[in-house]
């Protein structure tokens, strides 16, 4: 008896045992076959190509012209873990015209829908108009390259508006899209993958705190609400404003959101691209040079908001940015600067708690004219298990020769928490012999505002330089009226300055140092 193998299988075996060899396997495996089968191979690896990211499917469709960069990478890797199963909430921030809307909105749904034709996206924006446009994109670039990309619209549904795609052959399912303003209605309507893409206009529309609110039960009541089971949720907007919807989703729920953090200038040393200090982001299309003049030409607030993410607020009553804009140092500076004193200051949570609160960890310096520097802002939430050793491993970094903590709340267990970290960091040969730094404890008897204002005075005079920029810092700083609660990061800078600021501490410290720790800072 004769077996017939079908052709058709034993085809379709050989294409995906290709398509499981690594590249090198692939190219000799090319190599050598016939020119029928390598033009099949060749159909294959456009598959893989296309099959690999949205960057990838964009690389094809395009001929190479989408350019790919590092930052658009990231936002890859991101719907590469939705389309894989996934559930992801993911806040995307970035400056303009740095091709995040046309990733995120366009070739990422594209791309999304290829991968997952029975599955369903929707994308709002904050305005009807602009969420069709992203729709009309997607849904043309699948009436051109349907054949390309293997999936195809339903005739009988095609708006720009809301379009479904024919059911893969053994499904029921009809994949597609649907696209809508923020602030509309959604009845009816449900998303495998939700993308909200700019939910304001621009700074007016987010300086509305009635228009902010409205956004934000929007999201809440309507669009939070259509998610399939096992959905993910993309948000990319501008930072207008702290209290703009990404403000407002990490002051209530931060646990729940992936933050992919992308200022068009590299601030901080924990840049999610590993960029140094002072990087551009896409500097093949806008490079520091580019965007100095971008910055000299918006101005600070709007520089900050739009292209660093950092919406900066209004001053308060007490700091101008001037005064600390107009006296930063480059922090390469600091190497030519000789200190004698190097403090540093930690406002933590009050009592006995070991619940996770935000803990003000600052570090300042004094050189021997009498100039102050701030050289660190490491403030972050953190519990008692972690806040000493994060304190003991500051003053290692910058070889302290005092921690100052303030004894209204729980100073005795503030001293106990710091010295039980240096010896734990001692026992594993952290410190590197370093004598323990001398244990400054500090009572706010006097107001706030009166322990403010005599630094502020030092700012506004020019005597204190912020080494770099803290923006979290400045922003607590330039915003904090008389009356409000004092925020941790001023408080615990305010407290180094403190020290390093009154004459009877700058020859040896508020407390004499025996064992002439200070010595070679003279």
């Amino acid at each position: 008896m004769t077996t017939v193998t079908d052709p058709g299988s034993r085809e379709q075996r050989l294409v995906a045992h290709y398509r499981s060899l690594p590249f090198t396997e692939r190219r000799r495996v090319a190599r050598k076959a016939s020119p029928e089968v390598r033009a099949r191979l060749a159909y294959e690896e456009q598959q893989i190509a296309m099959d690999r990211s949205p960057g990838g499917l964009a690389a094809i469709i395009t001929e190479g012209r989408e350019l790919q960069a590092p930052h658009l990478n990231m936002i890859d890797q991101a719907f590469k873990r939705i389309a894989a199963g996934e559930q992801l909430q993911v806040m995307l921030t970035c400056p303009p015209r740095h091709g995040k809307s046309q990733r995120v909105s366009r070739w990422g749904p594209l791309w999304y829908l290829r991968r997952n034709p029975t599955h369903r996206v929707m994308i709002a924006s904050y305005g009807a108009e602009l969420a069709d446009d992203h729709g009309r994109w997607v849904r043309d670039q699948l009436k051109e390259y349907s054949g390309t990309l293997g999936i195809r619209l339903n005739p009988a549904s095609h708006a720009a508006n809301r379009f479904d795609l024919e059911q893969p052959r053994g499904s029921s399912v009809r994949g597609g899209m649907v696209t809508a303003g923020v602030g509309g209605g959604l009845t009816g309507k449900g998303f495998d993958l939700g993308i909200i893409d700019d939910p304001f206009k621009g700074n007016d529309d987010s300086g509305s705190p009635a228009q902010r609110d409205r956004v934000y039960d929007w999201y809440r009541s309507v669009f939070y609400t259509r998610r399939a089971p096992g959905a993910s949720i993309i948000l990319v907007n501008t930072r207008w404003h702290e209290d703009d919807l990404s403000g407002r989703l990490l002051q209530n729920e931060p646990h729940r959101w992936i933050q992919i953090d992308l200022p068009a200038i590299a601030d901080s040393p924990n840049d999610p691209l590993g960029r140094q200090i002072g990087q551009a982001l896409w500097p093949s299309q806008y490079d520091e040079a580019d965007l100095a003049d971008t910055r000299e030409t918006l101005g600070d607030r709007i520089w900050y908001s739009m292209y660093q993410q950092k919406p900066r607020p209004l001053e308060g009553g007490v700091w101008k940015w001037a005064w600390i804009t107009g006296n930063r140092l480059k922090p390469e500076a600091w190497t030519g600067i000789d200190p004698t004193r190097i403090v540093v200051a930690v406002d933590h949570a009050g009592g006995d708690s070991l619940r996770n609160d935000e803990v003000g960890l600052c570090c300042a310096a004094r050189d021997r004219d009498g100039d102050i520097y701030v050289l660190d802002d490491r403030s972050r939430t953190m519990g008692a298990d972690t806040w000493g050793t994060e304190v003991c491993q500051l003053a290692i970094d910058r070889q302290a020769d005092a921690i100052i903590v303030e004894n209204n709340f729980g100073g005795d267990m503030a001293r106990q928490i710091v010295t039980q970290a240096w010896t734990e960091l001692a026992r594993e040969g952290e410190t590197k012999g370093m004598l323990m730094p001398s244990i400054i404890e500090v009572h706010a008897k006097q107001g706030k505002r009166l322990r403010a204002e005599p630094i502020a005075q030092l700012y506004k005079q020019g005597k204190i330089h912020h080494v770099g920029e803290f923006v979290e810092l400045e922003g607590q700083m330039v915003t904090w009226i008389p009356g409000m609660d004092s925020p941790d990061r001023m408080d615990a800078a305010v407290h180094a300055l403190t020290e390093l600021a009154d004459p009877a501490a700058a020859a040896v410290g508020t407390t004499h140092y025996a064992d002439r720790r200070l010595s070679g800072r003279r």
